[in-house]
């Protein structure tokens, strides 16, 4: 029997409209899952932790590309220049040092990992064993280097002045009772010559991308306790509110990216949140 004409028109309406739900659903959709964000990191171990990041934030809906660095200054250049949405790499001395050097307008927004600084040796098994007028090297960013010489004079190889603080310089040792020699190098050069070196302050993740063996070869590290330097995820300050900021930071902060922190730095790179 043949249907009446206002039927087929309500039918017509009812497909219609159940298309367009259909595809406006659809697209909504699309475009959470298309929402994209760069994100800085440091090239080596941290890019294995990052690919399960990725796949925490993409259950989210939200898809994270990283950029990897072999530096520590880039990230936040290129942050700032627009060219990354988030970078995650630095501690808050490095970046008040760099906002300070540099004018950023850089704010951290989620902790993710603490790598206690150490000091390595192949030549001596411990701190007691480097000799009057040996060799260390540490990095020579600020930051870092006011760390290093933070952990030296913590084991009692230098004294530095009262006040000195965590940006100690060189200028801030008052007493070298064994006539050190302090060469400061590029954080990413201390490690590679640890063989010409008595010892070397390195960053961990320094430490494991230039063959030092942490266990075996690490003589003394910084506490932490109350460790100033635990490393966060951080955007530009006019971004910080922003909902895709949320999203990443907890796709950080989960158990499976504690077990890749584990795995990646073989237990020396501890979780910061």
């Amino acid at each position: 029997m043949r249907r009446p004409s206002s039927f087929l028109s309500a039918l017509s309406r009812r497909t219609v409209l159940g298309l367009m739900s259909g595809a406006m659903l659809a697209a909504t959709a699309a475009g959470a899952a298309a929402e994209t964000v760069k994100v800085g990191i440091m090239s080596g171990e941290d890019e294995a932790v990052w690919q399960v990041v990725t796949q925490e934030a993409a259950k989210a809906g939200l898809t994270v590309e990283t950029v990897a660095f072999s530096d520590y200054v880039q990230p936040n250049e290129a942050l700032a220049n627009g060219e990354l949405q988030a970078n995650a790499f630095q501690h808050q001395p490095y970046l008040d040092a760099q906002v300070q050097q540099h004018g950023y307008d850089i704010v951290p927004v989620g902790y993710t990992l603490v790598q206690p600084i150490g000091l390595y040796s192949r030549k001596h098994k411990s701190v007691a064993e480097i000799p009057e007028g040996g060799s260390i090297g540490i990095p020579n960013d600020p930051s870092n280097a006011g760390r290093a010489l933070n952990l030296l004079a913590a084991q009692g190889l230098l004294k530095l002045r009262d006040g000195a603080g965590i940006l100690a310089t060189a200028i801030d040792v008052e007493e070298n009772p064994k006539n050190l020699e302090i060469r400061e190098l590029d954080a990413g050069i201390v490690g590679r010559s640890i063989d010409d070196l008595d010892a070397g302050v390195v960053n961990t993740d320094w430490a494991l991308k230039s063959g030092i063996d942490p266990a075996r070869e690490r003589i003394a590290q910084e506490p932490l306790e109350n460790n100033p330097y635990r490393n966060f995820i951080a955007v530009r300050a006019a971004d910080k509110d922003a909902p895709w900021v949320k999203t990443l930071v907890a796709a950080y902060q989960t158990d499976a990216v504690k077990a890749a922190l584990n795995d990646a730095y073989k237990g020396t790179t501890l979780p910061a949140w």
